[in-house]
């Protein structure tokens, strides 16, 4: 049967009839990449629905649906549940040369979200509600330290969920985690508390934030039981930042014996912890420990964040102070000229209200940890001589480089050609990297893409490992 894509002109015009079954997902996903890639179909145009394509060709559904799974996961096109699917906006470039790499189109970095995943619906719905209940003066320039109801929806929740016990005067509203370490170390640099402790390994983008707001970065070794409280007593630094939920990137959870004896340390010295709740959303083992917040509530400034649990765009994040720091903490904030989206606090101090967000929570977890089973049995049975740290939270792991191993070059090179994203180990260090390895997320592809995900990390490793 020869059928042609005719409700949104695709141009294709496919012989399905004589394409073998099993081959029919290759073939469709084949003639829509030529079609993205000649410009016959044009950024951010939409594309039938799988049921009217299935129609069209006489094939079934779920061929439609994997195909366009296939192509999501190659990047060019996006899907969004329940919404449409459409071609990927791409900027023009240049011609690269014939030997040139690919194109990123698999996104395995840590720290990214499930986009494809956002809740639409309940977030319109929390949206309407949150605008139908807010005056025309609730609109206007809020405080800086955020929207007074958010704030006080925070306070509750924390409490609740994280054990992190402040009034909503302690909390400020902030514009992503990042921004909320660069207004605290404004604050700490200005005071004259410039020594900040961090740990080793880290997220490089920490380094940079307090470095650039000169502070004097000083390195403490992190094991398997997270940072080594012994080291940070020995450096007595003005400030610490600490990933004790899920430490990045090796994602070991900070023992509740060192948490104690940090909280003590902290205490006893007059010391401000920066808690980064990193990750702490999602646990994959029962028994997840409160936040270190609650063991020295003086001591710790607390950050969390929407970055992964709804979405980075929405650049909100909050800080739960010690009194004394609150003060000069939005003072930074204010100097930053920053602000915050009034509707966007409101919506989402809705949907914790609501709790549509805790219902979220509990969906992505089950979906992270089924993701997360997926990607450590496929490393076990591809490249089982490469170790993956054991996690119990979050959505990245380590696959280490042990001597015999591929190098952190030779898998970047191999990631590049297959149009892979990774972050490297290597960079997370402070001075020289101490072992090699990938950090690799599982949050960002959308789930029919997550098997073509996998298997294109195992095809790089292997790829890299022959290559030595």
């Amino acid at each position: 049967m020869r059928s042609r894509a005719g409700s949104l002109d695709l141009l294709l015009e496919l012989d399905m009839a004589a394409c073998p079954p099993r081959a029919r997902r290759a073939t469709l996903a084949a003639h829509l990449r030529a079609a993205v890639e000649s410009g016959r179909l044009r950024p951010a145009a939409t594309l039938p629905s799988s049921r009217v394509l299935a129609q069209e060709l006489g094939v079934s559904r779920g061929t439609v649906v994997d195909a366009y799974g296939d192509l999501v996961a190659e990047g060019y096109l996006s899907a969004r549940p329940g919404g449409s699917t459409t071609v990927t906006e791409r900027r023009e470039h240049p011609a690269a040369p014939e030997d040139a790499v690919r194109p990123p189109a698999i996104d395995l970095r840590a720290g990214a979200a499930d986009l494809a995943s956002f809740p639409f619906a309940q977030w319109s719905a929390a949206s309407r509600a949150a605008l139908a209940a807010t005056p025309g003066s609730g609109l206007d320039y809020p405080p800086a330290a955020g929207a007074a109801s958010l704030r006080g929806v925070l306070a509750d929740y924390l409490a609740r969920t994280r054990g992190v016990l402040a009034s909503a005067e302690r909390v400020v509203v902030c514009c992503g985690a990042s921004h909320a370490l660069a207004v605290v170390v404004d604050a700490l640099v200005a005071a004259g508390r410039r020594r900040i402790a961090m740990e080793d390994p880290c997220l490089p983008r920490h380094r940079e934030i307090a470095a650039a707001r000169g502070a004097e970065i000083v390195a403490v070794p992190v094991d398997a039981d997270g940072v080594r409280v012994d080291a940070v007593a020995a450096a007595d630094p003005d400030a610490l930042l600490v990933t004790p939920a899920h430490q990045y990137p090796m994602g070991v959870a900070l023992h509740p014996e060192r948490r104690a004896a940090l909280a003590a340390w902290a205490r006893e010295h007059d010391r401000l912890v920066v808690e980064d709740d990193y990750d702490a959303e999602f646990r994959h083992d029962p028994g997840a420990p409160g936040a270190l917040h609650a063991l020295a509530p003086d001591n710790v400034a607390y950050l969390g964040t929407l970055s992964k649990t709804l979405a980075p765009g929405l650049r909100l994040a909050w800080l739960v102070l010690p009194e004394p720091l609150v003060r000069p903490v939005v003072e930074a904030k204010r100097r930053s000229g920053a602000e915050n989206s009034v509707p966007d606090q409101l919506a989402f101090a809705e949907l914790v209200r609501s709790l549509r967000y805790d219902r979220h929570l509990r969906r992505m977890r089950a979906v992270f940890r089924r993701r997360l089973d997926r990607f450590t049995a496929a490393l076990a049975a591809g490249v089982p001589h490469l170790p993956v740290t054991p996690i119990s939270a979050g959505l990245h792991f380590v696959v280490g480089f042990p001597g015999a191993g591929p190098t952190e070059e030779a898998v970047l090179r191999a990631a590049a050609r297959r149009g892979l994203k990774l972050h490297a180990l290597g960079p997370c260090w402070h001075g020289e990297a101490r072992s090699e390895g990938v950090v690799v997320g599982f949050g960002r592809p959308p789930e029919p893409a997550v098997d073509g995900a996998i298997g294109a990390l195992v095809e790089v490793l292997l790829a890299a490992d022959r290559s030595r």
